[in-house]
């Protein structure tokens, strides 16, 4: 009984929080699109954040693993972290205008002689990323640029969220991969056929493996560096890099990982995409429990 009463009180705060972030969406939506990015950034920031336990979060993530930091860039990271994040979401939410304006982004970068030469060869190609400017511009952009692509994706906790959430993924690009086992099987036969995939790889990860990321171990999968190998693709770092004015984004497409090791594979990703935050640092989710648990086995290639 205590567990039903439980369960039913975690659908009510899911319910809860899908109507109050509905609530915000929808008629910050009917704004022009360069006020409605903003606003629903400046609302996340000082409204969302500060009550959902965000900002705080922000705060121990910095504490944690830049412990020097001085207090006005912590507060300032405070807002802009979360600000960054509810633009993320009011650009998902605003699909045809916001890829009109990201697949114009100028892509440049080491690494694009690389992926033009593996498009070529009909080489597949996975394009990893993280929680950091936007990915979703990085990818809208990619497409653009030819490189057709699938994407996996990690469903919502908030199960009522988490079903206009996918719908408002699935409009910016398909094919789309629900993180799981019949996901897996779709990337495998995607992947074989020589298709291109983009992955995030910077969330918490049970069962990953504790890798460095800012001096303390995060857990860190290593089934995207896996499946670079077992499918020969590039496994490329790509960065959407927001722009000072807020609305617009360079894409970056760094030099290949050099297949080897996964583990000493997805280090390198970890620490290219540390180069990347500590440039800019405001445009990392720091609102993610990256350091939940960084205890557990490190995997070594099967």
């Amino acid at each position: 009984m205590r567990e039903d009463k439980d369960a039913l009180r975690r659908r009510a705060g899911e319910y809860l929080v899908n109507l109050s972030l509905r609530a915000l969406i929808v008629p910050v939506g009917l704004m022009p699109y360069r006020w409605r990015i903003p606003a629903l950034g400046w609302m996340t920031a000082r409204m969302v954040a500060p009550l959902a336990g965000y900002s705080e979060r922000v705060r121990k993530n910095l504490a944690l693993v830049m412990p020097g930091l001085p207090e006005r860039e912590v507060r300032r990271l405070m807002r802009a972290v979360p600000d960054n994040a509810g633009r993320n979401m009011m650009e998902m939410y605003s699909a045809a205008k916001f890829s009109d304006r990201a697949r114009h982004s100028p892509v440049t970068g080491p690494g694009l002689p690389d992926i033009q030469r593996a498009r070529t060869e009909g080489r597949p190609i996975i394009l990893v990323t993280g929680h950091f400017g936007s990915f979703n511009a990085a990818r809208v952009a990619m497409i653009q640029q030819g490189f057709e692509m699938g994407a996996l994706y990690r469903p919502l906790r908030n199960r009522y969220f988490n079903v206009h959430y996918t719908n408002a993924l699935e409009k910016l690009s398909q094919p789309m991969f629900k993180q799981g086992r019949r996901g897996m099987m779709q990337i495998t036969n995607h992947l074989r056929s020589g298709g291109n995939l983009a992955i995030l790889n910077d969330l918490n990860t049970p069962g990953g493996a504790p890798l460095d990321f800012f001096g303390q171990p995060a857990l860190t999968s290593l089934i995207t560096a896996k499946l670079a190998l077992k499918f020969d693709a590039l496994l490329v770092p790509v960065w959407g890099i927001r722009c000072s004015n807020g609305l617009d984004f360079d894409v970056h497409v760094e030099t290949p990982i050099p297949h080897g090791d996964p583990v000493e594979m997805t280090r390198d990703f970890n620490a290219r995409l540390e180069t990347q935050v500590r440039q800019n640092m405001d445009q990392w989710f720091w609102i993610h429990l990256r350091w939940k648990d960084g205890t557990g086995e490190v995997n070594r290639p099967e």
